[in-house]
Order: C-alpha cells, then sequence, then structure tokens
C-alpha cells in the first residue's frame, strides 16, 4: 500500500499552526481536533516550517516550566522534519517512524504539505491488511 491511498482512506482535514502562535494556542488546537501534533507552515508560503508534537511540550514544559504556555511555537517546536511522499509505501513510513522514533510524518507533493500520517493511521491500515490475509488463508484452507 502507498501513503496515497492512506491519505485517500482519511477523512482528517490538514490542521495546521504558525511559528509565532503561542504553545498554549497549539496545545489547544491540539485538544480540540484530539490530535498529538500539529504542523508548522510558514504564514506566507503555507511551507512547512516544523511540528508540534505532545512530546516537543512535554520537554518544553520541564525546561521552561509555567512560562511555556506564552512562548511561540517556534521555540519548542521541531525544525528539522523527516517528511514522506505520495509515493511512498507503507513498508517505507514504517521503517522511518521506526527508526526515527517519531508518530507522525508530513506528506509533501511537489514540494507543498498534502497530509500527515499517523502512526495510528499506520496501524489500522496493518490491523486491515492482515486481517484480509488472514480471511483469504482461511478461505483457500475451507477450499
Amino acid at each position: 500500500m502507498r501513503v496515497t491511498n492512506i491519505l485517500k482512506a482519511k477523512v482528517d482535514r490538514l490542521v495546521t499552526t504558525r511559528p509565532d502562535a503561542t504553545l498554549g494556542e497549539a496545545a489547544e488546537i491540539m485538544r480540540r481536533e484530539g490530535i498529538g501534533a500539529v504542523i508548522v507552515t510558514e504564514a506566507e508560503s503555507e511551507q512547512l516550517a516544523g511540528i508540534i508534537s505532545e512530546r516537543d511540550i512535554a520537554r518544553g514544559l520541564a525546561v521552561h516550566g509555567d512560562k511555556l504556555a506564552d512562548m511561540k511555537v517556534a521555540e519548542v517546536m521541531t525544525p528539522s522534519v523527516v517528511t514522506c511522499g505520495p509515493d511512498d509505501t507503507l513498508e517505507e513510513i514504517m521503517q522511518m517512524m521506526t527508526s526515527g522514533r517519531f508518530r507522525h510524518l508530513p506528506v509533501i507533493r511537489d514540494g507543498g504539505l498534502v497530509g500527515v500520517i499517523s502512526i495510528g493511521d499506520v496501524v489500522k491500515i496493518r490491523l486491515e491488511e492482515l486481517e484480509a490475509e488472514t480471511h483469504m488463508l482461511q478461505d483457500y484452507i475451507r477450499g
């Protein structure tokens, strides 16, 4: 399965924030949307600037304490983001996520952001594949 197929199966919309938003605002977006990370894009170009995750916020809290909510996203976000393309396979993105130890993977096509694949998406698709394989094997055995 390819990333483009995973994106087609998702009903999620792309949720972003800006580098100059506060971390309090970013945390509220995550709470409201029920997500664990928000893509950070530049205001003018909509180009990927980074990602802010629950992990970034937890680390920021340990370093900055109660000042964190008023700090800018750019001060705590992960600026170097690993991305994938629509033609990458499920196996490739599983390897990227596992070796990089991250749970969210922005999808870039022709230089623009087109979606995000989460570890939850990967697990859901993989479980569906395993279930289909199990049914096929059971049908084969029943013959």
